[in-house]
């Protein structure tokens, strides 16, 4: 299934996976919170409310940022023996798409959540090899542009069932007078539609893959902590250039994450209309995929690094517009402005640290990326909780994530001057 002719098959399929997963991530920080506070709510009348439901989400989310933190570099480190990569890959990718698809039977909010806990938990523990397999995929000077197609393509590519899981909310009483079927209804297709999108866009990747770089011997758990600790030594006193990313990484993409998780949060405490901010975010997948394709291209052109910087600013911005936000066309233009960097900030960082790090470590490496990315999303759905709990607004949760993309612009600009160290790849410039 070759579908962009400047990329090669194994990259074609690389590709789709980021079309299949992304469908899971917009039914994630769109309907899921919906249903989620429906069933919190409507199950505990006058007991829980739309604040404390908030909280309790952001709580969530945060609980399973620091799970996957904990999993990340274990998966990674045993993944990168011969042969295993891919079986740990498709193990995740289908007790993701069960979790998923069961998601959509639970009729009480305890359960619900418990269930997203899981399948969000396997869903991020694909990408920890998803993303490791760009090493074996590509090469270096193609990886900024291929990271790019997966984000843009990625977005677009969740449009076509979630536009079936929106219709199937709306019909069930996401509008009034709209009810043709019972809410539950609507939740079992939303679900189910997403998790086959989900597995049958991946199952190119499951085929062709093959494992180029990796490590020899078996990967056993108690071999792969101790393999961790010594790349954890190793980064932290001899490559100071990943060591520096990792910080920067960690600050810059915590503000990505919570707002990513947490962007219907933001509307339904503002008051504003459910399906408008849906339509709003649907829109935004558009402008994604456009903002991913254009920073593709320059990525030809200019350095990762200055591009990055670039969307770090942008990043910052839409916080302090945060600040203000009280119309549901207020919520649209910053739902804007996230997608027009969006994509570009997770790709670019992707390929960047591809590039920085050994191919044959790739697996371990990306598993210690995933404790700085989930880490940070952790810290971001704690503010927001703690902020919530303690009764203060949506705005200043939001607003507050600017410090993390400010001292993010700090530590990576640190990092481009350190030198590379000589056991990673040499060139990292696209």
């Amino acid at each position: 299934m070759k579908l962009f002719k400047n990329l090669t098959e194994e990259e074609n399929a690389w590709v789709l996976y980021d079309v299949g997963n992304s469908a899971f991530t917009m039914l994630s920080c769109s309907l899921i919170p919906i249903w989620f506070k429906s069933l919190a709510i409507g199950n505990n009348p006058g007991q829980v409310t739309s604040d404390q439901a908030t909280g309790i989400w952001s709580l969530v989310v945060a609980i399973v940022t620091v799970l996957l933190a904990l999993i990340g570099p274990v998966c990674g480190a045993i993944a990168d023996h011969k042969d295993t990569k891919k079986i740990f890959f498709t193990t995740c990718v289908a007790l993701g798409v069960i979790g998923c698809v069961i998601c959509g039977f639970a009729t009480s909010w305890i359960p619900f959540m418990i269930i997203f806990i899981l399948a969000k938990l396997f869903y991020q523990a694909s990408l920890t090899f998803y993303d490791s397999m760009l090493n074996d995929v590509t090469t270096d000077d193609r990886a900024d542009e291929v990271s790019s197609y997966g984000y843009a393509w990625g977005y677009i590519g969740s449009c076509i069932p979630f536009l079936l899981a929106l219709a199937a909310y709306i019909f069930s009483g996401g509008l009034p007078g709209f009810a043709l079927f019972p809410e539950y209804v609507g939740k079992i297709i939303g679900c189910s539609v997403t998790a086959i999108w989900w597995l049958i866009v991946t199952l190119p990747l499951i085929k062709s893959y093959r494992q180029i770089n990796y490590v020899e011997g078996k990967g056993q758990i108690k071999a792969a902590f101790i393999q961790i600790g010594h790349s954890f030594k190793r980064i932290a006193t001899q490559d100071k250039k990943v060591l520096f990313f990792l910080i920067a990484f960690f600050l810059y993409i915590d503000g990505v994450g919570t707002i990513i998780d947490n962007c219907i949060n933001i509307g339904t405490d503002l008051g504003l209309d459910t399906v408008g901010q849906v339509v709003f975010l649907l829109a935004t997948q558009v402008v994604a995929w456009i903002g991913s394709l254009v920073f593709a291209k320059l990525s030809r052109k200019h350095d990762t690094v200055p591009l990055i910087l670039v969307c770090i600013c942008g990043y910052f911005v839409v916080c302090v517009y945060a600040l203000f936000i009280k119309t549901i066309w207020d919520f649209g233009i910053m739902a804007f402005m996230v997608g027009c960097f969006q994509g570009s900030i997770q790709s670019l960082s992707r390929s960047y640290y591809s590039k920085i790090i050994p191919d044959e470590h790739s697996g371990e490496y990306f598993g210690i990326y995933d404790i700085f990315s989930k880490g940070a999303s952790f810290l971001g759905s704690a503010v927001i909780a703690i902020v919530k709990f303690a009764g203060g607004t949506i705005n200043l949760a939001v607003g507050l994530l600017a410090i993390f993309f400010a001292l993010g612009f700090i530590f990576l600009k640190i990092a481009d001057k350190c030198p590379q160290s000589e056991e990673s790849k040499k060139d990292i410039v696209a």
